[in-house]
């Protein structure tokens, strides 16, 4: 029988989907957190007490698997979207348009702003404000842009030298405020990324300076919520879009040896470089595809069906994938010492994923989840109808504290516990039966010699 706190979430959503809008006020609260970079095992290779408070008291993902390219525009779309990067169109850092000649370039706020790029999904903070709710947002990629023609309520425009605390104290004002509060926010931070790429993850004196920097955000984090008395009502997630590969200066792709500069367009750069060819395609393929060992050279049709990246016509004919620890370069040398965007399916991309909060169990640990099922899980917190997404809820419903849900060393648990149970009841049947004594039917008493009656 459902608990009164799923009954109830059943009817606030059957609400919702009918079209009911509600007030801000009485509205689920929610904030999704991301430092930029910040991998798995940095969990188990650093010390981090608050974090590691934060999700005692609630829930951990050890790993993420995040979407490919593992960059940190696609990856924090997919976030809030629940898409992959073919499907909500943001399919790298940098991008090129055949169709316009338009060009997609961080460093260009026009380009990075204009909603062309980011109009193919919807944002949950589109979704929240159609509800008639109030969407908030420090610094989170996309969310200086007017999507679905709809901008945030509240936003931050990015800039580095905005400390983190400033964007909490921002964040819960606009949470608190008497008139019109939020009540769904995103919060973006750069670090640890930046520092991951300047140092190498593997750097450890370094890399746990900056993220003793970052256990104390959240500490700080959790304070202005409790101060603001919003602890005990809001429910807070804190994850990442990707995480990050240790590089050196002796793993380096040069393609000005395998291929003359112009042959093609590099719309993209290292580790997943976007080929552009100006020639013929094969002809610039062919050149490619023997040009490192350490590199895996695609044309657009033949890209994994794993990695959901050919479905767009943002993804250029040629995509080259370094493996893990190597730079593509078209000259010269590099510096970094630390880069994402290789295989989604390496563990040094794969981020993590902790909640804390009213909807959230509370000591409960997990190996994994899919970074397109976050979004789904969100919509669920908040009471909303779901946009069409790649993710699946029944994914992260062992998160959730009003969804049941059995894992599957459980379920093996308990097929075997029943299996044991039917034996030990079956045996306890055969021996009673044998200790039974046995009913026999009345015989006519028989003489030795049965052949003549003593009676005539």
């Amino acid at each position: 029988m459902p608990s009164v706190a799923l009954f109830l979430t059943l009817v606030h959503g059957f609400a919702l989907s009918a079209g009911e809008a509600t007030s801000t006020s009485s509205s689920p609260k929610l904030i999704l957190v991301s430092f930029d970079g910040f991998r798995a095992d940095y969990l188990l290779n650093h010390s981090l007490p608050n974090l590691q408070e934060f999700f005692n008291d609630g829930v951990l993902v050890r790993e993420v698997t995040n979407v490919f390219i593992t960059k940190t525009f696609p990856n924090h779309y997919t976030l809030v979207t629940g898409l992959y990067a073919e499907s909500h169109g943001i399919v790298a850092n940098s991008m090129l348009d055949s169709s316009t000649s338009q060009i997609f370039n961080l460093s260009d706020f026009e380009s990075k702003t204009n909603p062309v790029w980011w109009n193919e999904a919807t944002p949950i903070w589109v979704t929240n404000q159609r509800m008639g709710r109030k969407s908030g947002s420090a610094m989170w990629p996309g969310s200086d842009v007017k999507i679905q023609n709809m901008t945030l309520n509240d936003f931050l425009p990015y800039n580095s030298n905005v400390t983190f605390a400033e964007r909490v104290d921002n964040i819960t004002a606009w949470f608190t405020r008497p008139d019109d509060p939020i009540n769904f926010v995103t919060l973006y931070f750069e670090e640890p990324d930046a520092s991951g790429h300047h140092f190498g993850p593997e750097n450890k004196a370094n890399m746990s300076t900056v993220l003793n920097e970052v256990d104390e955000h959240i500490r700080y984090l959790v304070w202005k919520l409790k101060e603001a008395k919003l602890w005990d009502t809001v429910n807070v997630i804190i994850t990442s879009d990707h995480g990050m590969a240790q590089c050196s200066q002796d793993r380096i792709i040069i393609l000005d040896n395998c291929i003359g500069p112009g042959n093609y367009t590099l719309v993209d750069s290292t580790p997943v470089a976007a080929i552009l060819p100006l020639q013929d395609t094969n002809y610039v393929y062919n050149l490619l595809k023997n040009c490192s060992n350490n590199m895996k050279v695609y044309l657009k049709e033949d890209i994994p069906d794993r990695y959901h990246y050919k479905h767009n016509a943002r993804i250029q004919p040629i995509i080259l994938v370094a493996d893990e620890g190597w730079t593509i370069v078209q000259n010269g040398s590099s510096n970094v010492m630390g880069n994402h965007g290789y295989d989604n399916s390496l563990p040094s991309m794969h981020p993590f994923l902790a909640a804390h909060g009213p909807a959230f169990h509370k000591n409960y640990k997990m190996g994994s989840m899919n970074s397109v099922d976050v979004y789904p899980m969100m919509c669920h917190v908040l009471g909303l109808k779901a946009e069409a997404n790649n993710g699946t809820l029944s994914n992260a419903k062992c998160l959730l504290a009003d969804q049941w849900c059995i894992q599957l060393p459980e379920a093996i648990g308990i097929v075997m516990g029943a299996l044991m149970v039917l034996t030990t009841l079956t045996c306890l049947v055969i021996m009673l039966k044998k200790k039974l004594p046995t009913g026999r039917s009345f015989t006519r008493l028989r003489l030795q010699d049965d052949d003549d009656p003593l009676i005539g």
